[in-house]
């Protein structure tokens, strides 16, 4: 009888790149995707603060192609997401939309899940980060975790402390993601899409 081995993806650690997307000044952002990096212990975690990337101009980009972004390798290095997005307008923010668009291959068949926040918890922001993530090849959660005025749950240093039950939900997320990004990681490597 063989006794079985570990697999090899097991024990190659996972990146998981937490995407922090809003660019304004008094934002929620930052501290919303500490609270998620703080939740994440078992994968090497690269926060990308969209507000510290400068992508090239839009009139350099054509379809799937264009300049090489200054964070087009961390993405490429990462087996997953994390998408940390407010809710404008009932959707997500137009600098979250320029970073997507300015990647491609970078994002093809890696999973990805969405926390977002609002005054209503972001779903409306969640439902649209899905539609155009699917078109990338990209692999959304089916578990989402929507903030409903995070401001609100603020401790006396500026840190994020939400109810157990959010920090479950977000848990629950997570551990999703990780075992679609081993999953996908083991696809990309061993059975890739023929061209």
């Amino acid at each position: 009888m063989s006794v079985p081995t570990e697999h090899h993806r097991q024990s190659a650690e996972v990146r998981i790149a937490v995407i922090s997307g809003s660019v304004r000044k008094e934002r929620m952002a930052p501290t919303i995707a500490r609270w998620v990096v703080a939740a994440i212990d078992d994968a090497a975690v690269d926060l990308i603060d969209l507000a510290e990337v400068t992508l090239p101009d839009d009139s350099l980009l054509w379809p799937g192609g264009g300049p090489r972004s200054e964070v087009a390798d961390r993405i490429a290095a990462a087996d997953g997401f994390v998408f940390v997005t407010p809710e404008y307008n009932h959707s997500y923010p137009a600098a979250l939309k320029r970073l997507i668009d300015w990647h491609y291959g970078e994002w093809r068949f890696k999973p990805a899940t969405v926390v977002a926040y609002g005054v209503q918890g972001g779903y409306a922001a969640i439902e649209h980060l899905r539609g155009v993530l699917a078109e990338l090849g990209v692999v959304t959660t089916r578990r989402a975790t929507g903030l409903r005025t995070p401001w609100q749950f603020l401790d006396d240093r500026d840190r994020y402390t939400p109810e157990p039950e959010l920090t479950q939900g977000l848990t629950a997320s997570l551990a999703e993601l990780r075992w679609w990004a081993d999953l996908l990681a083991e696809a990309r490597r061993d059975r890739p899409l023929p061209a």
